[in-house]
């Protein structure tokens, strides 16, 4: 994905080839500030998922994001300096788009309760109740992508 107007693009890539990268977005946001023990952020699923990573046009790695293989979107994760930019509204089209190719019906999600608002926009209803994941509240969220209730944003 590539748009002429951003100054970033994202792509999907391998997970092995791009563990450096990956680790250098994840453990900056998720280790340093918000303090994730690093034996919480990095799982065994890791090798099984889709990762997409947000690099600017310089090469340089500014976000990255997770489809897991129980149709989980995670580790939605954009470094300081790009927040606000569209980096992470990029990231998550790019993984909706990847679960369409798949013909998943739906996606969930755990979202830190300070990013509610940004999975609502893009189509996302909480459900149950709020928990705390690695010393943060998060919310349960899905999407469905067919059916009735599927939000349609290519």
């Amino acid at each position: 994905m590539n748009d002429a107007t951003q100054p970033f693009r994202v792509d999907v890539v391998d997970y092995a080839t791009a563990l450096p990268d990956l680790r250098t977005v994840r453990e900056t946001v998720f280790v340093q500030e918000q303090q994730v023990p690093i034996e919480e952020e990095w799982d065994a699923l890791d090798p099984d998922c889709v990762h997409v990573l947000a690099r600017a046009f310089d090469g340089s790695p500014i976000g990255t994001g997770r489809l897991t293989p129980e149709h989980k979107i995670g580790r939605m994760a954009v470094l300081r300096d790009w927040r606000g930019r569209g980096v992470g509204d990029a990231m998550l089209l790019a993984l909706i788009e990847e679960a369409h190719q798949r013909g998943w019906r739906e996606v969930s999600l755990h979202a830190q309760v300070s990013a509610i608002d940004f999975y609502l926009r893009h189509g996302f209803q909480p459900y149950g109740e709020r928990f705390w994941e690695a010393g943060i509240e998060h919310q349960s969220m899905r999407r469905a992508l067919s059916g009735p209730k599927a939000v349609d944003d290519r």
